[in-house]
């Protein structure tokens, strides 16, 4: 299966900031009776903008309709160059990824931690996110960062299973090449899953972009790790590891009494861009 895809990652993304209802400006109160007299009567009330805007006017005064429109505008478009940066990187890592080191016994092969192998994760993501200002920059670059380590700490810790099913009774004093069957990754455990969490991956996130004081940008972060983990569990279920090409002795195989045995502590490898998928 693809990778994620970025009109699902930033349509969440957008739905998860949209819900925090943040109005835009920040902590406006009424000013007084003088207040009204300040515009011509054709700006005080204006249609309000679209409920998929991703903020909110405090009231229908032109200034503060186009405020929140266009600083929406903004954050709509970020989101959606962030979105296109992380899913283009993490396809380009699953043609970079590979398996080695798998030990096959009998017909299984077990998968240790340390077997999934894959570039890093922060320039694939930002060679398509959003560098156009140096606010832009700094958020990819956080963004990139943060979700390269914690994705890093989930694949490097993958381990499970996988089926050589051939490999149970095999005849002959060693076991064809053969791929495993293809087993989705959603079944293999990760103690570095933890740290994708939108919770531990927001943190993360803040603690290199390093800026508490940046408006807004808090949010972003968490609608971003949101949503991403959304598709993320998505991703695992419907992305499969495959063609770990399993080989290895068969020291029981003795004809003409015995004419099949299990192969005894082979190896599974699986080669880049062919074992995740």
């Amino acid at each position: 299966m693809p990778a994620p895809q970025k009109a699902q990652l930033a349509q969440l993304a957008k739905n998860f900031f949209i819900a925090k209802m943040i109005f835009l400006p920040i902590n406006w109160a009424p000013t007084g009776p003088q207040f009204p007299d300040a515009f011509d009567p054709s700006e005080l009330v204006v249609a309000p903008n679209s409920p998929t805007n991703l903020f909110r006017e405090p009231t229908l005064n032109k200034y503060h309709v186009d405020t929140a429109k266009d600083i929406g505008k903004g954050f709509a478009d970020y989101i959606d160059g962030i979105s296109e940066g992380i899913c283009d990187g993490i396809d380009k890592w699953m043609k970079g990824a590979s398996v080695a080191g798998v030990i096959i016994n009998g017909p299984v092969g077990v998968v240790r931690p340390g077997c999934v192998l894959g570039p890093p994760l922060a320039p694939l993501v930002t060679a398509k996110a959003p560098m156009d200002t140096p606010q832009e920059t700094k958020y990819s670059n956080a963004i990139a960062m943060g979700l390269s380590n914690a994705w890093q700490a989930w694949h490097m810790g993958l381990s499970g299973v996988i089926s050589y099913p051939a490999f149970a009774a095999f005849p002959g004093p060693v076991g064809a090449p053969t791929p495993n069957v293809p087993m989705p990754l959603i079944s293999f455990g990760s103690p570095g899953e933890a740290m994708l969490s939108p919770t531990t991956l927001k943190g993360l996130i803040e603690g290199i972009f390093a800026d508490p004081q940046a408006l807004h940008a808090s949010d972003l972060f968490d609608s971003i790790t949101q949503a991403f983990n959304i598709v993320f569990q998505q991703f695992k279920a419907t992305t499969v590891m495959k063609m770990v090409i399993g080989t290895g002795p068969i020291p029981t195989f003795a004809p003409p009494p015995v004419l099949a045995g299990p192969v005894v502590m082979g190896t599974g490898n699986g080669a880049p861009g062919a074992c995740i998928s």
